[in-house]
């Protein structure tokens, strides 16, 4: 059985070391499996968050080697490397070890209407063909893990960013055939932090566990954005 070390950034932002913990590793274990092993054989007090252990619930995102990765899908040994360094996720208010403040993240979220908005009460089901569904099926498979905030450059560096998540939420909605909200998500993402604020650097995009491919999602939603803008400038009736 082989042997590495995690090097994990343990404490709270008034207080905090790095501290190393060695690890038995074989084929198939994850940096999850790995975070437990210490939990219940080293070190009782780490904490870290985890539930279902199968890339779905998004909570174990952190970063690996200061680059962001959910702990249960990543297998140690795919990293190559015998000191591997565990530090909570980059661009979110720390609160201790391996967990961090998503509150910011889901405002954000939140902010952009990631919901189907109609104006009318239609009964029974609102019908898609295979096309219409094609355009945003991708998006809608984001589990919220945070790590494609914790990769861009521009999100670590200003905290009043949108951020990769939300925008690329708000591009999902926006096209999809049954929605009826596009203009008040426009309103939101048009703003000096929205979507403009974007370098494309697809970091988000190389970063995401699902492959879903933000970036590319924003560079969709700024044509969005520029059309709404030159409608306002020119007065031509945009409507909430």
């Amino acid at each position: 059985m082989d042997k590495v070390i995690f090097r994990i950034k343990k404490g709270t932002p008034e207080k905090w070391e790095y501290k190393e913990y060695e690890i038995p590793v074989e084929n198939g274990t994850t940096i999850l499996d790995a975070l437990y092993y210490i939990r219940d054989n080293i070190d009782r007090t780490l904490s870290f968050r985890a539930s279902c252990r199968m890339e779905v619930c998004g909570s174990c995102a952190i970063m690996v080697n200061n680059f962001p990765r959910t702990a249960c899908s990543t297998q140690i040994k795919t990293i190559g490397k015998k000191v591997i360094t565990l530090e909570p996720l980059a661009g979110y208010k720390w609160i201790r070890d391996l967990v961090v403040d998503f509150d910011e993240f889901f405002k954000k979220h939140e902010s952009v209407k990631p919901y189907l908005v109609r104006k009318d009460n239609p009964e029974g089901q609102l019908l898609q063909s295979p096309e219409q569904l094609a355009k945003y099926k991708q998006f809608t498979l984001c589990i919220k893990c945070g790590a494609c905030l914790a990769a861009c450059p521009v999100a670590v560096s200003d905290p009043f960013y949108l951020g990769p998540a939300a925008l690329a939420a708000a591009y999902r909605f926006n096209a999809d055939s049954r929605d009826q909200g596009k203009n008040l998500r426009l309103a939101v993402v048009s703003d000096a932090e929205g979507c403009w604020r974007c370098h494309f650097s697809s970091e988000c995009s190389e970063a995401c566990p699902k492959d879903i491919d933000p970036a590319g999602a924003i560079q969709k939603l700024k044509v969005q954005a520029a059309g709404y803008e030159l409608k306002r400038f020119f007065h031509l009736g945009v409507k909430d």
